[in-house]
């Protein structure tokens, strides 16, 4: 006799139809733009001079940022699924709100805390350290607006994996920095590595921190989004060109972040390698 699938798969037509919806809603813009194409003259206009420049930058700078990202995100996200203090809703609220800020706010709010007059930007003004309006200064702005990504990836991944694999490890003599390292970050590393694409792509489509923060300084600040911009106003063709080559980069990245679910009665890959047997202290 046939083992049926337990799993339930059926979706209502209204919601089928309502997702096609959703979905041409997407694409319409896109394939739009792929009408406007200039494809003649496509490769000469993403890779001249200016083009290369802005997205080699970009590139150097999201891989910059990510790496920002994955120091500062995985302690935090330990610390919201993990801890329990006051004012943790608190401060997972301002751990977010990049997500819901305007960009171009989270670039004034830079400008006055690493800026020549602001908060931190005076002092290192004096030691010889100017941010604002550097590489640098595109690497901080990407972090600002990319760093809520990796965080709520990877808290949603440890909340998932729960902590019981954590506890055994913990009883049979561990430390917590060898939990974490044997146990806690195996277990999760899939949606550390999602949240770090994740991280990655938004970093490299930055536009309004980036303008206000570092500016748009050909080969030093102009990345990618600022080079488009600028071409919009006066070489369409270049413009839509760009934001393919973008689109299509984002659309791999993205792609990559997305990991299928596991089979039906595997325990998940992630969950087999976690499993303690003799955790050394």
């Amino acid at each position: 006799m046939k083992r049926r699938d337990s799993t339930y798969n059926g979706i209502p037509r209204w919601v089928a139809a309502i997702a096609a919806v959703g979905a041409l809603f997407v694409l319409l813009p896109l394939a739009a733009m792929l009408g406007r194409v200039n494809w003649p003259q496509f490769i000469p206009l993403v890779t001249s001079e200016a083009s290369l420049t802005a997205l080699g930058l970009s590139l150097r700078t999201a891989a910059a940022s990510t790496v920002l990202c994955v120091l500062f995100g995985v302690p935090l996200a330990l610390v919201l699924a993990r801890g329990d203090f006051p004012g943790k809703r608190l401060l997972r609220s301002f751990v977010l709100l990049p997500l819901v800020l305007p960009p171009v706010v989270g670039g004034i709010a830079l400008l006055y805390a690493f800026g020549r007059q602001g908060l931190l930007g005076q002092s290192l003004e004096i030691a010889g350290i100017q941010i604002a309006f550097t590489t640098s200064a595109v690497v901080l702005a990407q972090t600002f607006v990319a760093l809520p990504f990796l965080v709520v990836s990877l808290e949603g991944a440890l909340r998932s994996a729960g902590s019981q694999y954590e506890a055994v490890a913990a009883t049979l003599g561990a430390r917590p920095t060898t939990v974490l390292r044997r146990v806690t970050l195996p277990l999760v590393l899939p949606g550390l590595a999602s949240g770090a694409v994740l991280s990655f792509a938004r970093s490299l489509g930055e536009f309004g921190a980036t303008l206000t923060f570092a500016g748009s300084l050909q080969g030093v600040t102009r990345t990618l989004p600022l080079e488009i911009y600028l071409q919009r106003e006066t070489d369409a063709d270049a413009a839509v060109a760009l934001s393919l080559l973008l689109v299509v980069v984002a659309v791999v990245v993205v792609g990559l972040s997305y990991r299928g679910p596991a089979p039906a009665g595997s325990g998940g890959r992630s969950a087999r390698t976690a499993t303690p047997g003799r955790v050394p202290a």
